[in-house]
């Protein structure tokens, strides 16, 4: 153990979804996320630029710092528009839905 030396792995993410977005299957299902990651970087960027910490944001919604964390993931689960409401005002934002016509409709 006394020899173990840590050594980081180096990760390009665009290289590797690049590569991954190559397989049919890989595609499908990313492109099916595509609103959810959305969603997950919209919050996180509120969050960042609000200068706030997960445990921050929980202590204003009331929750804990891993129910945050799981509203920040882009796990394929989608919050309520209540806790959606609870969170933008954590980061002193409000939310804004719309519906954007898809091209060629």
């Amino acid at each position: 153990m006394a020899d173990d030396v840590y050594k980081p792995v180096l990760h390009n993410h665009e290289k590797f979804l690049s590569k991954a977005m190559k397989t049919k299957a890989f595609a499908t299902a990313y492109t099916e996320l595509e609103e959810e990651q959305a969603l997950a970087r919209e919050l996180l960027t509120a969050r960042k630029r609000a200068g706030l910490t997960q445990e921050q944001v929980a202590a204003a919604m009331g929750t804990t710092k891993s129910a945050v964390s799981r509203l920040e993931a882009s796990n394929g689960h989608a919050p309520s528009l209540r806790t959606l409401r609870s969170y933008a005002r954590a980061v002193g934002c409000a939310v804004e839905i719309r519906f954007v016509a898809k091209s060629g409709r």
